[in-house]
């Protein structure tokens, strides 16, 4: 079984920076891909950030520029640096990993962004 535990997430005024986390465990051993998505209040979830390889990721097109998404294969951990926090980033982050084409997905990290 795979277990995506995700952490960073908090209360951060606009114009901050944030690290997620999120460390894969189990039995697992490759990965495919991973990502971000978010969801607000009210809202869908949405892709923000996913990863394949070091030279292979795609950005949702209101975080480009902003939010950088990265992987450690050894360590089975993707990370979202977020800088340039806007109120419109806020919402619950989910980590997501693809393998043997099943998706896992965390328990979510509460990202809140305060003008």
């Amino acid at each position: 079984q795979v277990q995506l535990v995700e952490s960073g997430g908090g209360l951060v005024q606009a114009g901050g920076s944030l690290r997620l986390s999120c460390a894969a465990s189990g039995s697992i051993s490759s990965i495919n891909a991973m990502g971000w998505y978010r969801q607000a209040p009210g809202k869908q979830r949405e892709l923000v950030a996913a990863i394949t390889s070091v030279v292979s990721t795609k950005y949702a097109d209101s975080v480009k520029g902003r939010f950088t998404i990265s992987r450690d294969n050894a360590k089975k951990t993707a990370y979202l640096e977020m800088t340039s926090l806007k109120p419109e980033d806020t919402g619950v982050y989910y980590c997501n990993l693809l393998r043997a084409g099943r998706e896992y997905w965390g328990q979510g990290t509460q990202v809140t962004v305060s003008s």
